[in-house]
């Protein structure tokens, strides 16, 4: 058997090799027993799957493990969206949620998620007790799914309509639907089935159930939603796009041009909306990977900040402890105050489309009014899949020492998470290895495209 670990943001494994019913199975269990140890939470679990290979039949045998262990399992009726299992796992106060799914991992991928009973990522210390709790086999005998069921150890739950009730209580849908011509790209993910409920009037793309993905990694960046691009800017009547990730936790966003709009810009507008038009106040908690551009509008602001290490993980248990506007990473994931501590994109989106509804404006007009504020800027990242030997070297490369990336001077050197690089110019670069997948992820920024490019070259050619 396989030795099972949780990255930044649960376990993920390829399907039929290492994600196998079996070692699934391995899993359930050592939640179970987690849970189990801990009399004081309510001893029920809500589980749900997303739209990948196999989902319902991996998480009916969680659930029969789950039963076995004598834990009450929520089971979703239907595919489901990861912030949906967050939100149920508050509702219901459950010890735990779980969601199967691999987020924005290739087609081939599935996961594990596990959430806390305030609704959002479960804490590191949590997630290590689980994996010390995760037999080397599992072999105990279980009963049929339907036994369970009857049984009353498993049941399902409609976790649509529970989202959809806080999303009509939290937003002014009439004034969302009736006032923007928008679109809307599931990327094949689990958003499709709720987002015709919130948004039936939107034009859709991708919004079908293949577990294929039409073999794309379901992740909301530019490169992979060049058909979505081109159905904004080919379309006169549509105003803004919203594409999420498979589990849609996460958001990419797009003008009426077809132009990519990065989720540094997207948490500007969303403090700017909250703060400044609605009156929120609080902590903005962002990870290191973040656009300095944050801190300046928070100073003009005079709202609080902190720094976190990449993973929502981190960024959550701040929501948990503190008051918090809002809390964001880089990657598209983001949470903010009068929902769960949960990146959620769908909510985030509505959020958005609020905004431009609200004040009548398009998104390139509200992000116009923000480079007045804090001053443009342009943000790049690349992904590098090398070999696990060159990522090392490159690793201490960076733990020697390095003063000089090209004709960049670095200035400071910030190791939060992997090294982040300042340069002059408000122009900065940052090193760190994926906790997810094998790649080196080189992120930059600078007032436009063209030097933001010159310092990833200037990165790359110093380290590999």
């Amino acid at each position: 058997m396989t030795k099972i670990k949780f990255g930044t943001d649960g376990w993920r494994a390829i399907i039929a090799k290492e994600y196998t019913v079996d070692n699934v199975k391995r899993v359930a269990y050592a939640t179970a027993q987690w849970v189990k140890k801990h009399p004081e939470l309510n001893q029920r679990i809500v589980l749900g799957f997303d739209c990948r290979f196999g989902g319902r039949m991996f998480a009916e045998a969680s659930a029969c493990v789950f039963a076995k262990a004598g834990l009450k399992t929520l089971l979703a009726d239907e595919f489901v969206s990861t912030p949906m299992v967050s939100l149920g796992a508050h509702h219901f106060q459950a010890a735990l949620g779980i969601i199967l799914t691999a987020s924005h991992n290739p087609p081939s991928y599935n996961g594990y998620k596990v959430k806390a009973t305030f609704g959002g990522p479960a804490s590191p210390q949590v997630i290590s007790e689980i994996e010390d709790l995760i037999p080397d086999q599992y072999t105990e005998a279980l009963d049929d799914f339907s036994v369970y069921k009857e049984q009353g150890l498993i049941e399902s739950i409609d976790l649509d309509t529970l989202y959809l009730e806080a999303v009509e209580k939290g937003f002014d849908l009439a004034a969302i639907n009736d006032n923007i011509k928008l679109a809307y790209d599931a990327m094949y993910g689990s958003g499709q089935s709720i987002i015709k409920k919130i948004l039936p009037k939107a034009a859709y793309l991708h919004c079908d159930f293949n577990p294929s993905f039409m073999g794309q990694a379901p992740e909301p960046i530019h490169k992979n939603l060049l058909e979505f691009s081109k159905l904004l800017n080919e379309n006169e009547e549509l105003e803004v796009g919203l594409a999420n990730d498979g589990d849609a936790d996460r958001i990419g966003m797009y003008n009426s041009k077809g132009d990519f709009i990065d989720s540094h810009h997207l948490i500007l507008l969303l403090i700017h909306y909250l703060h400044k038009i609605k009156g929120y106040t609080g902590k903005v908690v962002i990870a290191a990977s973040v656009t300095d551009k944050v801190k300046k509008l928070c100073d003009l602001y005079n709202l609080p900040y902190e720094i976190t290490r990449v993973g929502f993980k981190y960024i959550a248990g701040k929501m948990v402890e503190d008051d918090v506007l809002i809390g964001a990473e880089e990657s598209g994931g983001i949470a903010v105050k009068g929902h769960i501590p949960e990146r959620d994109g769908i909510w985030v989106g509505l959020l958005l489309f609020e905004y431009m509804a609200k004040t009548g404006k398009q998104l390139q007009a509200l992000i116009d009014e923000l480079y007045a504020l804090v001053g443009p800027f342009f943000y790049k990242r690349n992904d590098l899949h090398i070999t696990e030997a060159l990522k090392l070297a490159a690793l201490e490369k960076c733990k020697a020492g390095i003063t000089q990336f090209g004709d960049f001077k670095v200035l400071n050197e910030d190791n939060t998470d992997g090294f982040r690089y300042t340069f002059d110019n408000e122009q900065w670069l940052m090193i760190r290895a994926s906790g997810t997948e094998p790649v080196l992820r080189i992120y930059s920024e600078s007032a436009d495209e063209a030097g933001a490019d010159k310092i990833l070259a200037a990165a790359e050619a110093t380290l590999l």
